[in-house]
Formats: C-alpha cells, sequence, structure tokens
C-alpha cells in the first residue's frame, strides 16, 4: 500500500489559484483501509463560497461566448491529463475511499476521463429546433448558458460523478462553484490541479471543500447561483428544495434507491447469477444502482440460493491494494456501523443470515480498517423497513415469488425508483415487466451497462430531473424562443 508519510492539507481551487480556507481550519480526512487520519481537509464555509461565486461570476461572460470548438479543446485536454495520470488518480481514489485500486482503474478514472471527453464533443453537435409557421413566421430556439452553477457530489463515487455534473455544465459555458464529498476529496483536489494544468480559465470552475451544513448549504442558498445539480441521500435532497425551492432555482437531484432484482426461472441461470454477484457488492454495495432486493422465482430459488450464497462466501475482503481483493473497505466508521446495524435490524424483523453479516478484522496496519463480510439475508417481508430503506452497503435480501404480478406490487412496494435489474428470455416478459417498473432505469439481462447519451435519474423519492446526454445539456441551458415574422 502507498504510504503517506506526511500530513498533506488539500486546499480550495478558486479563481484559478489553489488556496487555504479563509478560516484556516481544516478537518480530518480518514483513509477507511486502516482507519486513520492521512490528510486534512479544509474547513470552509460562506465565505469561501462567496469569494468562489464572485470568482466565477466574473468568469461566465467570457467563458460563456468562447466558441464551443475552444470550449471542447480544453475539457477534452482535462480529459486526456485525467488518462495520463490514471494510476496516481486510482491510487488517491482507493486510499481515500477504501474501494480495490483495480476497480477504481478499471472503472472511476477511467468513466471521469469519459464524461470530459463525451460532453466536450457532444457540445460540438447540440442542435436547436426551428419551427416554420407556414407563409407566417418561423420559430427558432436558442439555447443559452444560465451562469454560475452549484454542483455537489458523493463520496460513493467520487471523481466518476463529480465530473459528471461539471463536464456539462462546462461544455455548455456556464461556470461552476462544485462541493465533493468531505468523505473523499482528494481525487477531486487533484483535478484541481489538472485544470490549471490544461489551461482551464480562471473562475470557470472553483472547487470548495468543507461540510455539507456550510459549505453545500452556502452554495444552495446562494443568490447568484441560480442552478443546483446534487446527487446523495434523499433526506438532503429535501433539505436542498427546501432552501432552493422557494428561490425558483432550477434543480436537477440524483437521490437514494432501493432497487430490485427480479430473476424469473427462464433467465440464463449462469449470467443471472455471475451479474448478481456484482450487483450485489460492488464497490462494497456502495454504489445508488446496486441491485439490494433480490426476487427470484420460486422453481429456481433454493438452487440460485444455495449458488449465491457458495459465490458469495468465496468473496476475498481485503487491502484495497491487493489486486486479488474483491471487497475493499466502506467509506467511514460511521456508515460501517449503520449498515451493520440494519442487519442487527433485519435479524429483529424475523431475517435469517445466510453468510456475512459482521465486521471483518484484518491483520496488521489493516486491523482497524472499516471492513465488512458481503452478507445475504432471507426471510423477510417484502415490506419491512431492511426491505424499504436505504442500506447502501455490501448486504442483500433474497426472496422467492410466483407470479409475475406480485414481484411487481413488490419491486414497486417502495418510496424510491432510480434502478432495477430483470433476467428473463421471455421477449414480451421483458418489456411488459419493464414498463410496468416505477423505476428510471430498468436493465434486462445486464446490469451498469451504460450509454452516456441516455437520460439518468430516479421516480418518487429517487430525484428529480435527468441527467446524461443531451438531457444534461438541457438542464444546464436555458431555451429561448425567437418569432421572426416573415
Amino acid at each position: 500500500m502507498v504510504q503517506i508519510k506526511f500530513m498533506q492539507k488539500i486546499q480550495n481551487y478558486i479563481n484559478g489559484e489553489l488556496v487555504e480556507p479563509i478560516s484556516k481550519t481544516y478537518i480530518d480526512n480518514y483513509n477507511p483501509s486502516i482507519g486513520e487520519v492521512y490528510s486534512l481537509i479544509p474547513d470552509s464555509d460562506e465565505q469561501d463560497v462567496e469569494l468562489a461565486t464572485k470568482a466565477a461570476k466574473a468568469a461566465f461572460p467570457k467563458w460563456s461566448k468562447t466558441p464551443k470548438d475552444d470550449r471542447s479543446r480544453i475539457l477534452q485536454k482535462l480529459a486526456q491529463l485525467i488518462e495520463d495520470n490514471l494510476d496516481r488518480l486510482a491510487e488517491a481514489e482507493s486510499r481515500d475511499n477504501g474501494k480495490p485500486l483495480s476497480l477504481a482503474k478499471r472503472v472511476d478514472i477511467p468513466r471521469a476521463a469519459s464524461n470530459f471527453n463525451f460532453y466536450a464533443t457532444g457540445i460540438l453537435h447540440y442542435a436547436s429546433e426551428s419551427h416554420a409557421m407556414e407563409d407566417t413566421a418561423i420559430n427558432y430556439t436558442l439555447r443559452e448558458p444560465i451562469g454560475v452553477c452549484g454542483c455537489i457530489s458523493p463520496w460513493n463515487l467520487p471523481l466518476y460523478l463529480f465530473t459528471w455534473k461539471i463536464a456539462p455544465a462546462l461544455a455548455a459555458g456556464n461556470t461552476v462553484v462544485a462541493k465533493p464529498s468531505e468523505v473523499t476529496p482528494f481525487t477531486a483536489y487533484l483535478l484541481s490541479e489538472l485544470c490549471v494544468e490544461a489551461g482551464l480559465p480562471n473562475g470557470v470552475l472553483n472547487i470548495v471543500h468543507g461540510l455539507g451544513h456550510k459549505v453545500g448549504t452556502a452554495i444552495t442558498k446562494h443568490t447568484d447561483i441560480p442552478v443546483i445539480s446534487f446527487t446523495g441521500g434523499t433526506v438532503t435532497g429535501a433539505e436542498i428544495i427546501k432552501i432552493a425551492g422557494p428561490m425558483f432555482k432550477k434543480m436537477s437531484l440524483e437521490l437514494g434507491g432501493k432497487n430490485p432484482n427480479i430473476i424469473f426461472d427462464d433467465c440464463d441461470f449462469d449470467k443471472a447469477l455471475k451479474t448478481t454477484m456484482h450487483s450485489s457488492f460492488a464497490n462494497q454495495g456502495q454504489i445508488c444502482l446496486c441491485g439490494s432486493r433480490i426476487f427470484v422465482k420460486r422453481g429456481i430459488y433454493e438452487k440460485f440460493k444455495i449458488a449465491f450464497v457458495e459465490k458469495t462466501k468465496k468473496l476475498k475482503v481485503g487491502n484495497p491494494f491487493d489486486t486479488d481483493t474483491n471487497l475493499g473497505a466502506v467509506v467511514s466508521q460511521p456508515h460501517m456501523e449503520k449498515v451493520l446495524s440494519y442487519v442487527k435490524l433485519a435479524q429483529e424483523e424475523g431475517g435469517t443470515v445466510l453468510t456475512g453479516g459482521h465486521q471483518v478484522h484484518l491483520d496488521g496496519e489493516l486491523q482497524n480498517g472499516y471492513y465488512i463480510a458481503p452478507t445475504i439475508i432471507e426471510g423477510l417481508t417484502f415490506d419491512c423497513r431492511t426491505n424499504q430503506e436505504e442500506i447502501f452497503g455490501p448486504v442483500v435480501t433474497i426472496m422467492p415469488f410466483d407470479t409475475e404480478e406480485e414481484v411487481l406490487m413488490m419491486a414497486n412496494s417502495t418510496k424510491y425508483g432510480l434502478a432495477s435489474t430483470v433476467w428473463t428470455q421471455d421477449v414480451t416478459k421483458a418489456h411488459n415487466v419493464a414498463s410496468k417498473l416505477h423505476s428510471g432505469i430498468v436493465w434486462v439481462n445486464c446490469w451498469l451497462l451504460r450509454d452516456l447519451r441516455t437520460p439518468f435519474g430516479g421516480v418518487k423519492n429517487s430525484g428529480v430531473g435527468r441527467e446524461g446526454g443531451f438531457n444534461a445539456f438541457e438542464f444546464f441551458t436555458e431555451p429561448k424562443n425567437v418569432c421572426i415574422k416573415l
């Protein structure tokens, strides 16, 4: 494992410079794999947000009028720098988040580069509409950047989701005040260094580190930030709506999930089993799209359960920097305690832990790390708290079902509606079930197969609005209709 020999202080990135917080105070940043502080995060507040917003507001007129080709070239250069620094960024992500290094190298960092490349090139092909009124008039629509955008991202996929927000905002001609999670800030800090190297103009992107109730709230309520893009918990999303709603801000909120994984008896059994392993425990189950409720047709329930438990028991929980590690540490001690509290709740609700359900204690420098064994629980009712509330860890429940109608009722029973997975080789059944699931995303015979052109987001308490593809450009711009009388 790469060791930090000194207590590095992360800095804010404001108006093109790396700077200390105005308060000159810092927060401890933990390495979850060893349970120790290894760097310090700026304890920023509304004063730092004010400086960042002023810089972004001052930079907006010039950046918004910068030709698309020029904006595209700068963002593509930034994407290339991310690719060039793959190892450095992946190591930082693994150390900061606890996820396996192999996962960060394969998914997180490449996707961050892809986000910039996708939107840097996409803006060159983004077209507006026109509507002819016979011989009377012609209408055309201008899509104009809005101004300063507030982008607030979560800790589970730190650089991946951070760039997912700021890339389309910048490509569309906006400037940004961004807050990465205070739990996993390091790759956002490294990105700020790459922004300087890429030649991003001063003030176009500003990154303010700190606590949510200080920095996030200051961004949300600032009168010069008319746009808020947030990914995180539903409770925090509700607080953002309370503040931003009465201010008539434009909002995109990607919130929690309690995603069903529906496995019919006509599925490709081996593929369903292999992918369910991945969709249950990838990134220690800390992905909003993970399938945490597994419904299996009764005819194959016992066969699937036995195979699923057997494979889960073979997963290695260990040092994130070991190449054969399947699950690393969860992100923090409070989060570990929360996840384990749900295992206890499940047992109180009558559930049986088939495997896992406990903290894993490793040796040596890893002995104080935040590790949880991948956990499978059966015997619960579909409407118990364990099956209704988001756990966000390596914990899944498994339940049998008899009919299509029954499983749809159970799948749709939660307040969430982000993603779902369906396993069947019957095309008619696949279309029918997909159409009746209350979900923003339905994967059939796959999981996390992402086309960046498609709309991303949830229904019910899983969010408001859609990002992804041209949906992101539509969110980060305002339409203006121009009517010319002939």
